[in-house]
C-alpha cells in the first residue's frame, strides 16, 4: 500500500482520463465556464460512469440503488458478509477491503466514487477520492468535523470534481415549494426558526469487556482514523456507532443536514455568528440523548437576523410557535405569519389568514432526482445542489452544534477562520489526530 505522499505523485504523473478530464476543467475555467467538471466531454452523455462504492450495506444499499445504472466497478467493505451480498449484484466489480487500496489501483480506470460509511471514515475516504480527481458523492454529515468540512469542500473546489452529498430530501417538490414560499415574503421577515427530531442517538457507557471480533470483520479497518479499541459484539458495527463521539455525531449529526437544509437554502444561511448548546451532562464517550442548540445568524443581502433553534430526542418539543406539531419538522416564524415544514407538505398559520392562500410561481426547476443529477453533472457539467461548497458549509453549522455542547459555552464563531473567538478550549472538537495512515491534511 502507498503512503499518501506517493500515491498523489503517482497519481499526479499518471497519463490517464482523469488527468486530461483535469485539463478540460482548466480550458473550460480559463474560459470564463464555471460550475461543476465536464466530466465526460471526451465521452457520450450516454455512456456509463466507471463508479466504485466504499461501504455497501445499510444506508449504502440506497446509495448503491441511486447509482445502479452505471458501470460498478469496485466495491469496498470492511465487513466480507456484506461485500460478498452485494458482490452478487456486481460480479464484474473487483473487491476490497481498504478503500485506500481501491482508489490507488482503480483511480486511473474510474470516474467516480461513492461513500457510504460511518461518519469518522468520510473525510479520509473522500479526500483521497478528490485528490484521485474521482467525482464524489458522500454520505451526510460530510465529515466526522468541522476542520475537515472545510478541508474537503476546498480540496474538491480546487479539484475541480463534481460533488454531492446525500441530503436526498433536497431533490423532493415540497422543499422547492417551500423555499418559494419563504422567499417570496408570503409569511414576511423570518427572524425565527426552529428544527426538531424525535429521535435520540446517544447514551451508554464504554463496554466492560472485549469481545473477539467475528471472522468476517475487519475490525482494525473499521476503526480506520479512529483511536484504537477492543471489539464488543453489538455496541459499534453495524448499527450503533452513531451513539459514540469517536464515529458519529449523535441524532444532530445524523438528522440535521436532512431538517437544517430547508431553512439554509430557503434563508440563504452560511455561517452562524454564535451558537450555544444545553443537554444532559457531557459525556467524555457518547452523545447526548436529547439536546437544544442556538443558533444566531447576521443578515444576508436583504434578509435579517435569524436565529435558529434545534431540538432533538428528550428535548422535542410539543408546541412550536403556539401550534401542536408532529415530532419531527421545521417552522418558520415571520413577521406575517408562520409556515410548518415536514419532508412531504407544509401549513401556513394563522389558518385563518392563510385560508386563501395562493401559492407563488414556481421558479426553481423540478430536480431529476437526487442521484441522476449527481450522474448527469459528472457527464455533462451541469450544476448539482448538495455540492460541497454548500452542503460543507451545511455540516460546518451542524457539527457546530456538539462542539458547542461539549465545551457548555456559547461560542463566539468565527466562520471564515473556523474559531471560536471567545473560547480556545473548543478547538479540540473541531479537529482531531488521525492515525497513521489514515491522515486528513489541507
Amino acid at each position: 500500500m502507498p503512503t499518501d505522499s506517493n500515491f498523489n505523485e503517482a497519481v499526479s504523473a499518471r497519463p490517464n482520463r482523469r488527468n486530461v478530464l483535469r485539463a478540460i476543467t482548466g480550458a473550460a475555467m480559463a474560459a470564463g465556464v464555471h460550475g461543476s467538471l465536464p466530466a465526460a466531454a471526451s465521452n457520450s452523455p450516454n455512456e456509463k460512469l466507471k463508479v466504485l462504492i466504499v461501504g455497501t450495506a445499510n444506508r449504502a444499499a440506497a446509495n448503491i440503488a441511486g447509482v445502479q445504472s452505471q458501470d460498478i466497478v469496485g466495491l469496498c467493505d470492511v465487513d466480507q458478509n456484506y461485500l460478498e451480498r452485494v458482490s452478487a449484484t456486481f460480479p464484474g466489480a473487483t473487491k476490497y477491503r481498504d478503500y485506500r487500496e481501491m482508489i490507488s489501483s482503480e483511480a486511473d480506470k474510474a470516474d467516480a466514487i461513492v461513500v457510504s460509511t460511518a461518519d469518522h471514515h468520510h473525510a479520509p475516504a473522500t479526500i483521497r477520492a478528490i485528490r484521485a480527481g474521482l467525482h464524489c458523492y458522500c454520505e451526510k454529515p460530510l465529515t466526522h468535523t468541522i476542520e475537515e468540512a472545510r478541508i474537503i469542500a476546498t480540496a474538491a473546489k480546487k479539484a475541480g470534481v463534481v460533488t454531492q452529498m446525500g441530503t436526498q430530501i433536497h431533490a423532493e417538490d415540497n422543499y422547492r415549494r417551500v423555499v418559494e414560499i419563504v422567499q417570496s415574503g408570503a409569511i414576511g421577515d423570518v427572524n425565527e426558526v426552529h428544527v426538531w427530531v424525535g429521535k435520540g442517538w446517544g447514551g451508554g457507557e464504554l463496554p466492560e469487556k472485549a469481545d473477539p471480533p467475528p471472522a468476517h470483520l475487519d475490525w482494525d479497518l473499521w476503526l480506520g482514523p479512529a483511536p484504537e479499541r477492543p471489539y464488543a459484539a453489538g455496541r459499534y458495527h453495524p448499527a450503533q456507532w452513531r451513539r459514540w463521539w469517536q464515529f458519529g455525531q449523535g441524532t444532530l449529526g445524523d438528522m440535521g443536514c436532512h431538517y437544517m437544509d430547508l431553512p439554509f437554502w430557503a434563508l440563504k444561511l452560511r455561517h452562524p455568528i454564535s451558537c450555544e448548546a444545553e443537554g444532559p451532562e457531557v459525556h467524555p464517550e457518547t452523545c447526548p440523548l436529547g439536546l437544544t442548540v442556538r443558533y444566531k445568524f447576521p443578515s444576508r443581502d436583504e434578509m435579517p437576523p435569524v436565529d435558529l433553534t434545534w431540538y432533538d430526542g428528550s428535548m422535542t418539543p410539543k408546541k412550536v410557535a403556539g401550534q401542536r406539531v408532529p415530532g419531527s419538522g421545521v417552522m418558520f416564524v415571520g413577521s406575517e405569519g408562520s409556515l410548518f415544514a415536514s419532508y412531504t407538505n407544509y401549513k401556513l398559520f394563522p389558518k385563518e389568514k392563510f385560508a386563501d392562500f395562493t401559492p407563488p410561481e414556481e421558479t426553481i426547476p423540478n430536480s431529476i432526482g437526487h442521484y441522476a443529477e449527481w450522474i448527469k453533472a459528472c457527464k455533462e457539467g451541469t450544476p448539482t445542489t448538495c455540492n460541497f461548497d454548500y452542503s460543507g458549509a451545511l455540516s460546518e453549522s451542524v457539527l457546530l452544534g456538539n462542539v458547542a455542547f461539549r465545551t457548555g459555552k456559547k461560542l463566539d464563531w468565527d466562520g471564515e477562520n473556523l474559531r471560536a473567538t471567545n473560547c480556545p478550549e473548543a478547538d479540540a472538537f473541531l479537529r482531531k489526530e488521525y492515525r497513521e495512515g489514515w491522515e486528513v491534511t489541507a
